[in-house]
């Protein structure tokens, strides 16, 4: 795997390489994405090899700018564009009713498609150079902790993929809010930096998807987990089971007052969580503990995207 830095060289041969086909990790501001040539079926395959996805979970396209939307949905709705002003470029994916000639390896044969315009100025110089979408789910193995810095994406797809560009680590941390706007009644159907309280003044949102809403990555049940076992508690349960945690790694607000084997502090408010959040995991999923340990931070609308990949990452401790 190439290492790539943001240099003009640099990130020509990133677009060169895309545009033969190759796969090359790259930064956007939530996680490292494996891209692919969304025009390119071969590429896109090459995806779901790499990170052993099955075929029936869809991919995000990453446009190059809000001139290749139409290339890819079929219509957008008249209450998206006041979202689109707003939220575009940024961490938020959108949902929409997919053209017909949409690669249904993409879509994982639904009619609908999840679109995205990044704000990473990195991955935009690479996607003006390359003048098409790229596919770019997270730059890991399916289920496993997202990346947020290049150096996970070299740990768990060493001679898998051509290249990473390292961007350095991501401002957000965690994966882009999506939104489904091809049904009746736009709905949230994952957390992220973009919240539903900062979306209301914009739409009038369902307060749960509909059963039938399109499937969308990070959805699964169990998601974005350490190879070690890793498990969850509540705050207010935390101090009772203290006497548990002396063999675990620890991810926590507050220290505990009986010690772990290894503990890492973190931040109090949600932004700063979310940004520290993988990498926190990944650095105790490489520690010698048996199993991993979260405290849970508070239930509260603030928190939704945080405790979202937190409950999907870690099964119930007992």
């Amino acid at each position: 795997m190439k290492s790539l830095h943001p240099t003009p060289e640099d990130l020509d041969l990133a677009a060169s390489l895309l545009r033969q086909g190759q796969l090359v990790a790259l930064p956007t501001e939530t996680v490292y994405g494996l891209a692919g040539d969304a025009t390119n079926p071969e590429a896109v395959a090459a995806i779901f090899r790499a990170k052993n996805r099955p075929a029936d979970h869809p991919l995000i396209v990453h446009l190059p700018g809000l001139d290749h939307l139409m290339n890819w949905a079929a219509s957008v709705p008249d209450h998206a564009w006041p979202v689109i002003e707003r939220f575009w470029p940024g961490p938020l994916t959108l949902v929409l009713p997919a053209r017909s000639d949409v690669p249904a390896i993409i879509n994982a044969g639904q009619d609908t498609v999840a679109l995205r315009w990044s704000s990473h100025p990195l991955l935009q110089q690479v996607l003006d150079r390359l003048q098409r979408p790229v596919a770019a789910p997270s730059a890991n193995p399916f289920c496993r902790i997202s990346p947020t810095t290049a150096e996970h994406v070299r740990s768990h797809l060493e001679g898998q993929i051509a290249a990473v560009l390292d961007g350095g680590p991501c401002a957000v941390g965690i994966e882009s809010t999506i939104l489904d706007l091809s049904g009746p009644r736009p709905a949230i159907l994952r957390p992220g930096a973009i919240s539903a309280d900062m979306l209301a003044p914009y739409l009038d949102l369902a307060e749960k998807a509909a059963p039938d809403a399109p499937r969308v990555p990070g959805n699964l049940a169990l998601h974005y987990s350490p190879r070690q076992p890793c498990y969850r508690i509540e705050r207010k349960e935390a101090e009772s089971s203290a006497v548990l945690w002396q063999e675990c790694a620890v991810l926590a607000i507050d220290a505990p007052s009986t010690a772990p084997a290894w503990f890492r502090q973190m931040p109090s408010t949600p932004d700063a969580y979310a940004q520290a959040l993988y990498a926190a995991l990944h650095e105790a999923d490489g520690s010698r503990c048996s199993s991993v340990l979260v405290v849970l931070p508070p239930d509260e609308p603030a928190w939704r995207a945080v405790r979202d990949r937190l409950l999907r990452a870690a099964r119930p401790l007992g």
